[in-house]
């Protein structure tokens, strides 16, 4: 088997917010019932993480659990180990309505690092980005111009952005040029 390979290859743009490829990620959809034990139990297996409130990412490294909606869990794990998360949610959550789709070639995860990242996400995303509104831990989902997008923020000055891998090139251009803007910050 071939080692894989994201959209992007490896590439980085860096100026006051450094946007770079994030490498391959293994990422598994997850959609059912997210207050059966079952679930928590599959998903805590798995990741090491506790379920996620609405609207939060609980990280580990490059593991971790989001919430994507109120049936819905994205799971990030090793690249390698998208394969078996799915089989293990299958034989986990059998005879229990759920779907479990290993979606890692379908998606790009783009970094973002540096203090003015909140300024660089704003220009582009119509998502409130206040630090009341969008804390560290929390996802969203939403639009970066004209692109489906979600992204996490591990930290004030590190974030994550997902998209779809046939769109990466132009969200990777979208990021770069707002990351190059001499405007003062926003926030």
């Amino acid at each position: 088997m071939s080692d894989p390979v994201t959209a992007l290859a490896g590439r980085e743009a860096a100026h006051r917010v450094t946007i770079r490829d994030a490498g391959p990620r293994g990422m598994v959809t997850l959609r059912g019932d997210l207050e059966d034990p079952r679930i928590l139990r599959a998903c805590k297996a798995l990741t090491g993480c506790a379920m996620p409130d609405q609207t939060g990412a609980v990280l580990d490294g490059d593991t971790g659990l989001l919430w994507m909606s109120p049936d819905e869990l994205l799971l990030l794990v090793p690249c390698s180990e998208a394969g078996a998360a799915v089989d293990h949610l299958s034989d986990a959550l059998r005879g229990m309505p759920h779907l479990a789709v290993d979606v890692s070639d379908a998606r790009q995860i783009i970094a973002l690092d540096g203090a003015g990242l909140r300024e660089v996400l704003a220009r582009l995303t119509p998502a409130d980005l206040h630090p009341d509104a969008l804390a560290p831990g929390t996802v969203r989902r939403t639009r970066l111009s004209q692109a489906a997008a979600a992204f996490w923020l591990i930290s004030e000055e590190k974030a994550e952005v997902m998209c779809f891998r046939s769109v990466a090139h132009y969200v990777f251009g979208l990021l770069d040029n707002a990351a190059q803007s001499p405007e003062a910050g926003l926030f």
